[in-house]
């Protein structure tokens, strides 16, 4: 078995990922360059909308260490938000109440040591609150065994990867025994009322594809889960998001080390959707990193790729030159803007 170290992305270089993703492998292979595309659907320069998400990464540090993982995020991670930092967060929530929605992920969020007083302290502040829980975090340790009631007591709503609906293809891309425990930990999120229709309890689950392709219509696979696994284990969710893996981190390390990486970038060039680009998640979130640092999307803020502004911390945020910054694009721009568009909240288009 491969060390934990040996398992984070080869590519821990944020430099030498943009250096790829921009250029090519080995420097000769050109793309369209993304900002031609926008030019072209006259979105350049890619300017926010109604800012309204306010996105927290509270560590990487995780339980799993999982293949298409953007994070790199793992066991042995070390990165993860202090409780000055969240306090910093929360001074700007009651500052700009336009973000209605507050989304905390990670890594495992719930491993943050002060994942529980943060969450509590946003919804008593009134914002709809979103968790993106692994699921197998609730069967890790005793101490997680009460997170579905917590997450009930604070009508949190769930983002939960499961890759797919078999135990073959989600353990070959999460890790030997995770669909066995999704299974167990979404029957125990059912349980408490997530998912059921009538209780408000959201629990969404995400859909990754396993290779170098762009998901299916997220309908029609939504549909395919729920008689599955309503059929097979008794599960009931709300909806699917079927997300589009970007060419960054450890799906990058694939891409290169399979021999894919240029013809799933051709593909993304060529399913480009000026609609979903249009509707881009950047336009309408702030991403803000473990250390409180403010990036445009969770993606961006992987490659360190911080916000053009005067206001790129979460210690000098100003929601004026926010609103009136240029979005940081690039070539992994293009994996938002494919076929029906992907953002952390699914398909956009």
């Amino acid at each position: 078995m491969k060390s934990l170290k040996a398992q984070h992305s080869i590519l821990a270089d944020s430099h030498e990922q943009l250096e790829i993703i921009e250029h090519g492998r080995t420097g000769d292979f050109a793309l369209v360059p993304f900002q031609q595309k926008l030019e072209e659907s006259d979105l350049f320069p890619l300017k926010p909308a109604q800012m309204e998400i306010f996105q927290v990464n509270i560590g990487k540090m995780c339980n799993q260490t999982c293949r298409h993982c953007h994070v790199d995020a793992g066991p042995d991670r070390k990165e993860i938000m202090t409780r000055e930092t969240m306090q910093q967060c929360l001074d700007v929530l009651q500052r700009n109440p336009q973000f209605t929605t507050v989304d905390i992920t990670g890594g495992a969020p719930e491993m943050n040591p002060d994942f529980r007083w943060f969450a509590g302290q946003i919804a008593d502040l009134g914002r709809h609150l979103i968790v993106r829980c692994n699921l197998t975090i609730i069967l890790a340790n005793k101490k997680y065994h009460d997170l579905p009631l917590f997450y009930k007591q604070h009508k949190m709503e769930l983002v939960s990867s499961l890759p797919f609906y078999t135990q073959d293809r989600t353990d070959r891309q999460r890790g030997k025994g995770v669909f066995d425990d999704s299974v167990k930990a979404l029957q125990k999120l059912n349980e408490v009322g997530y998912g059921r229709e009538g209780t408000g309890l959201i629990l969404n689950l995400v859909y990754n594809p396993a290779g170098a392709f762009l998901p299916p219509s997220q309908q029609a696979l939504e549909r395919e889960y729920k008689q599955a696994l309503f059929q097979q284990y008794n599960i009931q969710f709300n909806n699917l998001l079927a997300i589009t893996n970007l060419p960054i981190s450890r799906f990058l390390d694939y891409l290169l080390t399979s021999g894919n990486y240029e013809m799933y970038m051709e593909k993304l060039v060529n399913a480009y959707n000026p609609v979903a680009a249009a509707r881009v998640m950047c336009r309408n979130t702030i991403s803000v990193g473990w250390d409180g640092f403010l990036y445009d999307c969770d993606f961006n803020q992987m490659l360190e790729l911080k916000v053009n502004c005067n206001s790129t911390h979460i210690t000098n945020f100003n929601m004026h030159y926010l609103n009136k910054r240029n979005i940081v694009i690039g070539q992994h721009c293009y994996g938002c803007t494919a076929g029906a568009g992907s953002s952390c909240g699914g398909a956009v288009a």
